[in-house]
């Protein structure tokens, strides 16, 4: 019979594995769903790789700066992904907007549209730390 200490160990512990399985179970089905075709046979990260591909020889140097300077209150570990997206949404706007060359005008739509509504907080101050006004791009917001 357990009992004691080891009883209150082993109900923590399938608690844990249960709640970790859980979450990560949460996040692959989010990835299986982004990876799932649409209707035109693409994918949500299809498209994303698609106009990142398309575009790569639009960026320059200041612009790969800048993005990688918005991108820094994301956390370590979500960076790369969450510049993929961004990088996906601004050459998403660069190609139907016929854009000559990522200016700093895309990157910023790009960057608002690509952001979840819940973290536009962060962006706004991350606009401000850079001395951007974000005036004209509030009704992106």
């Amino acid at each position: 019979m357990l009992e004691g200490w080891f009883l209150y160990f082993i109900l923590f512990w399938v608690v844990f594995l249960t709640a970790s399985f859980a979450i990560g179970g949460f996040f692959m089905f989010r990835k299986f769903l982004k990876r799932f075709p649409k209707e035109d046979g693409k994918s949500d990260m299809d498209w994303e790789e698609h106009y990142v591909n398309e575009t790569i020889h639009l960026w320059n140097d200041d612009g790969k700066k800048m993005l990688n300077e918005l991108v820094t209150p994301v956390p370590e570990l979500f960076r790369d992904v969450a510049k993929h997206k961004i990088a996906g949404k601004i050459g998403e706007l660069a190609v139907s907007e016929h854009a000559e060359d990522i200016s700093e005008d895309l990157i910023i739509k790009g960057y608002i549209m690509a952001t979840p509504k819940r973290d536009h907080k962060f962006l706004l101050k991350k606009l401000d730390e850079m001395e951007i006004d974000a005036s004209p791009y509030r009704h992106l917001f």
